[in-house]
This record gives C-alpha cells, structure tokens and sequence, in this order.
C-alpha cells in the first residue's frame, strides 16, 4: 500500500515539475494548514460567548489558513510577483464588518498560521499553536474581563401620574449607579428610560426588582435590557 502511494506521489511530482522533497514540503504544508485551522475553529466554537455566532465564519478560519500558505508558497523569495499578489489582493473589499474584536484576533490567527506553514515553519506554527491554544482555554475558564456590574438599560412605562421618583428610589437598592436617559409623557402615558449598573444580576435579583417596580401603583410595563452585542454569560 506504502509502495503504490509513493509511486502516485513520484508521478505527480513529476507531472507538476516538482521534486520530490519540494512535493512532499508542499503538501505537509497545506495538510499542516488546514489541520491547525480545523482546531482554532473549534477552540472558537467552545470559547465562543454572545449572540453573533456565525456557522461560516467557522468554515472560514478552516479554509484561510491553506490559501495563505499558498500565497507564501506562489511568492517563495519573489520579488516581483509577491507585489503583483500584494495589488491583486488590495482590489478585495471586506462588506462584511466585523462585530467582534475576539473574531479579529482569530482571523489573525488562522494568517499567522498559514504564513508559518507556506514558509515551512512548521515547528514554530505547531508550538505556537499550543502555546496560544492553552492561553484561550485559561482565559475562558477563568472568564477574564467578566463583570458582575453591568450597565443595562431599564424601561419603565406606565399611566396616570408620572412615578419619576418612586422608580428611582426602588432602582437604587439594586444598582450602584443609575442615570435618566430619558422621560416622556404623553397624555396620561408615560415612559421613563434608566442606564443603571445593577450590584448583582442574578436571576432572583432581577426578578425582586421587577416585582418590586411592578408593585408601584400606575406602573404598567418594565424592560431591562442588555445594550452589549454580546449578552454577558
């Protein structure tokens, strides 16, 4: 089997005009490539937090790292056709922005690690890897850059008189700052709009303050919302 698989690999080498050495480089290096891609798409489908998640953004962190790889390995050392690549690539335009800053950092990743592998760094790429890999795990677990005040926003609406200062005075028991964004009235209808940082955003916390805001005589409707892109977890 061994046998019939290195004849195939001699004839294409060449029928491509390769040798057999620069063959196998290659094809290490795509396979090297494409594997390394697959594990940063699924370290970024566990440690991914937040609404935004993409199935295509997982294809993509796949499938960049080859085709950088191939680049480096059309340039190898070429002046000249590295700036033709430099121009070609220059008239694609990104239309789809990028929401996260997380999502960046691996994009930069998956290049990282196709230019590694097209100029046949494979050590650095693969301690590399580990390296980063073991970084994005810790700061996952440890749920870095987490906090347990968050600003959020409050709606309050309601009929009859305005209850400007009772609200305020129930929202204050619960959140360390609070600010009006802004009040309006309408007839007998009215609505007021909080930015509050609540000390503690548990579901019992959340569920006292509701009921207590509710309890306020003429108080119809209360919203809290999360303002972030992606929801705190």
């Amino acid at each position: 089997m061994w046998i019939e698989i290195r004849f195939l690999i001699d004839r294409l080498a060449d029928f491509i005009g390769l040798s057999d050495l620069d063959f196998a480089n290659i094809l290490f290096s795509l396979f090297l490539a494409i594997a390394v891609g697959f594990i940063i798409s699924q370290i970024y489908k566990y440690t991914h937090r937040g609404l935004n998640y993409e199935l295509a953004f997982m294809s993509t962190l796949v499938v960049l790292a080859p085709i950088i790889s191939v680049v480096m390995l059309f340039i190898r050392g070429d002046l000249v056709l590295s700036l033709g690549l430099i121009g070609s690539i220059s008239i694609i335009r990104f239309r789809t922005p990028i929401k996260d800053t997380r999502d960046m950092v691996f994009i930069f990743w998956v290049i990282a690690v196709g230019l590694g592998s097209g100029t046949f760094n494979w050590n650095v790429v693969i301690l590399s890897t580990i390296v980063i890999s073991l970084v994005m795990f810790l700061l996952h677990f440890i749920r870095y850059g987490h906090s347990k005040a968050t600003d959020y926003v409050l709606v309050v609406s309601g009929t009859k008189a305005l209850k400007n200062n009772e609200v305020g005075q129930v929202i204050k028991d619960y959140a360390r700052e609070i600010r009006v964004r802004s009040q309006e009235t309408e007839g007998d209808y009215w609505e007021i709009i909080f930015e509050v940082q609540l000390k503690d955003m548990t579901e019992a916390t959340v569920q006292d303050l509701h009921e207590r805001i509710n309890t306020i005589a003429g108080v119809g409707k209360v919203s809290l919302l999360a303002p972030q892109i992606a929801l705190p977890v």
